[in-house]
Order: structure tokens, then C-alpha cells, then sequence
């Protein structure tokens, strides 16, 4: 199993031609103070399983703050349906809205993703105090 693809988004579509449509991809936040509050955000996936995989497979994404300890944890599952040998081993996108996300304290967040026993590095946010240099309206 291998994580194609994995981004932190505004805006995001899986059209039925197998394509993920993705708008406004960030990794930088900016907040005024914390906790910061997301409103709404979006996180894509897409997981390829293994040629032999099907059946029913449950995964957990846990966005890990700055201290490593999870900030947000979300649980859900995919049905992967077998494929002929011929054809690209089965694929599963994830579009999934987050929302009133808060993050307690700047630094670096590291979205993280389980599935079949492993361990895979998605996203990365860096949650940054308004007015620090190189912020929007930093000095």
C-alpha cells in the first residue's frame, strides 16, 4: 500500500474520471493568537492498495501539534474492490472536510495516516502567530 497523494486544502472534488480537483493548497496558517480556529478546511487522500488487498479497511488521519500528541484524529474505513492484473491496483480518494479545526499553539502540525499496520507522513501545517516576520502582516 503506498499515499499517492495527501494535501490540506480550501476547495477539493473527486471527479468520476478518477481525477482529484484541488484549490487553494496550503501549509502555512496564520492566526492572530491561540488556540486558532480553523473554520473549514479540507484534507485529500489517495491510498493504493496492494494487488492482492480487498474487503473492508478501516484508517485513522491524526494531525499531531508540535508537542507530537494528537490535536484531531478521524476514523473511517474504504471497501476495496479486487482488479484484474492487467489494470492499476485499486485506489481510494479521500475528500474530507474538516471543520472548527483548532489548533492550541503555533508550530508545525504532521497530519498522519494509518492503514493495514503502516504508518504514512501526510500533510504538514505551520501554525504561525500574526505580526511574526514574514507573516502577512508581520513588521
Amino acid at each position: 500500500m503506498r499515499l499517492l497523494a495527501a494535501a490540506v486544502c480550501d476547495r477539493a472534488a473527486a471527479s468520476a474520471g478518477g481525477k482529484l480537483d484541488l484549490s487553494g493548497v496550503f501549509h502555512d496558517l496564520y492566526a492572530p493568537g491561540f488556540p486558532a480556529k480553523q473554520d473549514r478546511m479540507m484534507l485529500v487522500l489517495s491510498l493504493e492498495w496492494d494487488e492482492g488487498d480487498r474487503g473492508r479497511y478501516a484508517f485513522r488521519v491524526h494531525v499531531k501539534g508540535p508537542n507530537g500528541r494528537p490535536t484531531l484524529s478521524v476514523e473511517g474505513h474504504s471497501d476495496v474492490e479486487p482488479r484484474p492484473s492487467d489494470r492499476p491496483p485499486p485506489r481510494t480518494r479521500l475528500v474530507m472536510p474538516l471543520e472548527e479545526v483548532v489548533f492550541p499553539a503555533p508550530g508545525r502540525y504532521v497530519f498522519e495516516v494509518q492503514a493495514k499496520g503502516k504508518t504514512f507522513v501526510g500533510p504538514v501545517l505551520y501554525l504561525i502567530q500574526s505580526g511574526e516576520a514574514g507573516s502577512p502582516d508581520g513588521r
